[in-house]
């Protein structure tokens, strides 16, 4: 396929899996259960974080992770006690543990108290066309608590050649607005242009059956030859292709 084939045909597939059917199948389905801006927040921050493995799984757990937190996540971080701590004692999914979930939750009241809110900690060290470096910085805020070095692990840092899976499918979901009722389009500080693809195993494998990226590892250097390429066919919305290169992957095993 020449360039212009090959936009045509991801831009099918961007309409075909960018529709609220696909919301029930997608870790993205536990934010929607929400209407407050910081609990969508907050529920999607923590759903992206174990967005790995099986996707029913999942979805499981996200969902067992809201009950657990009154299904008021905003609510819980801000207000929580010792004793709704112990509640989470018994959350796992695969590697990260209710160690893990009890730090994060510290971590968000952090961000939330002290830093404005996910959306202002991520807005203030955006470069016109990256996120990574606002990533880096936020996982930087994220950890001026008190933690375990163990729970590091579950915040990717894309200045250390990560690609960042999970918060740059994060950023998408509050970023993006084309009112096609899938993505949030929730903060208004960061533009669209300035996001990366969700760089996986399966978007990756697609990526490169479609000439889209040469590198064989998924890492930050793969991720930036990805978006350089998908900038290419839309400048201003690159990462919609994430609906494409996933649906083609997972659903058509293209």
């Amino acid at each position: 396929m020449n360039k212009k084939e090959l936009k045509s045909f991801l831009d099918e597939k961007v309409e075909l899996y960018n529709n609220p059917k696909f919301i029930e199948s997608d870790p993205i389905l536990i934010p929607h259960q929400f209407s407050l801006k910081e609990d969508i927040e907050i529920a999607a921050f923590l759903s992206a974080t174990i967005a790995w493995g099986n996707r029913k799984m999942i979805i499981t757990n996200g969902q067992k992770l809201m009950k657990l937190m009154g299904n008021s996540p905003y609510d819980f971080v801000m207000s929580h006690s010792e004793t709704d701590l112990e509640k989470l004692e018994n959350f796992v999914h695969r590697t990260f543990n209710s160690l893990d979930l009890t730090t994060f939750v510290k971590g968000l009241n952090h961000i939330y108290k002290n830093h404005n809110g996910l959306e202002a900690v991520f807005s203030k060290n955006q470069e016109p066309l990256s996120m990574q470096k606002s990533i880096s910085e936020f996982k930087k805020i994220f950890f001026e608590i008190e933690h375990l070095n163990r729970t590091q692990k579950h915040i990717s840092d894309p200045l250390n050649n990560s690609a960042a899976k999970r918060i740059n499918m994060f950023l998408r979901w509050m970023i993006r607005n084309d009112n096609k009722g899938v993505d949030f389009g929730l903060w208004k500080t960061i533009s669209t242009a300035s996001l990366s693809c969700p760089l996986d195993v399966h978007s990756g494998d697609v990526a490169r059956k479609l000439g889209l990226l040469i590198r064989k590892q998924n890492d930050a250097k793969a991720l930036l030859e990805l978006d350089t390429n998908l900038r290419i066919l839309d400048k201003n919305d690159p990462v919609k292709y994430d609906f494409a290169l996933f649906g083609l992957g997972v659903f058509e095993k293209f």
